[in-house]
């Protein structure tokens, strides 16, 4: 079964160069392209795509906001963001949003279509070029005296070890080299601490971790 991808951006040429890219892909399908945000709600209406190829950064509503309101609704696509170096301080308000994974928009084509396939599995993509470095520029402890969310005094020992591993940027194949399990019980550790934090995604997993100060940007590792 084919992913269906929409490709959302506000240049013509650049939506062209990634439907040419995913076109060559058999278990890819275009399920059609957008210009501005605005534009993305309404395709997304007629032509139900799993996976949203977005772009930061366009006219009438930028791709954050449209990310936002696509994660309001019921059953919504993933959103994989397309941004640049240069857009840093927008990225982690598009994880915030919603989104589940980014790309740099220079992507080589063979990550484009397997970042894309990962979305659609409905795993996230967190790339520690991108993501890691992003997290740790943008998010921020909480106020002192505010204290952690019950959810994280319900996470076990080997659960908090997962979860700080899954903030440094580490698979699931990693963090089982890292802490010699297997890869089917690092999966398991991974959906229970997604359910005990009540997020959808390790990206909203990684944002939890920091912004309730279980890591501290620029730790690299452990538990602060």
């Amino acid at each position: 079964m084919s992913v269906r991808v929409l490709v959302a951006d506000d240049m013509a040429l650049v939506r062209a160069g990634f439907i040419a890219i995913l076109d060559r892909q058999e278990d890819i399908e275009v399920a059609g392209e957008a210009e501005n945000g605005a534009a993305v709600l309404e395709q997304v209406d007629e032509s139900k795509p799993d996976v949203v190829l977005m772009d930061v950064r366009m006219p009438v509503m930028d791709g954050i906001e449209a990310t936002r309101r696509l994660q309001a609704r019921p059953d919504p696509p993933r959103v994989l963001m397309l941004t640049t170096f240069d857009l840093n301080e927008y990225v982690y308000e598009a994880m915030r949003a919603g989104a589940s994974g980014f790309l740099l928009k220079d992507v080589p084509r063979d990550e484009l279509s397997a970042a894309i396939r990962t979305i659609a599995r409905g795993d996230s993509l967190l790339a520690p070029a991108i993501t890691r470095r992003l997290i740790e520029d943008f998010v921020r402890r909480p106020a002192p005296g505010g204290g952690r969310p019950a959810a994280f005094e319900e996470l076990t020992d080997r659960e908090l070890e997962v979860l700080t591993l899954i903030a440094r940027g580490l698979s699931n194949a990693e963090i089982a080299g890292e802490l010699f399990l297997s890869e089917a019980t690092v999966k398991t550790h991974v959906t229970r601490v997604l359910q005990k934090l009540g997020v959808r995604d390790r990206v909203q997993a990684v944002i939890a971790a920091y912004e309730n100060g279980l890591v501290a940007p620029g730790s690299g590792s452990g538990i602060a």
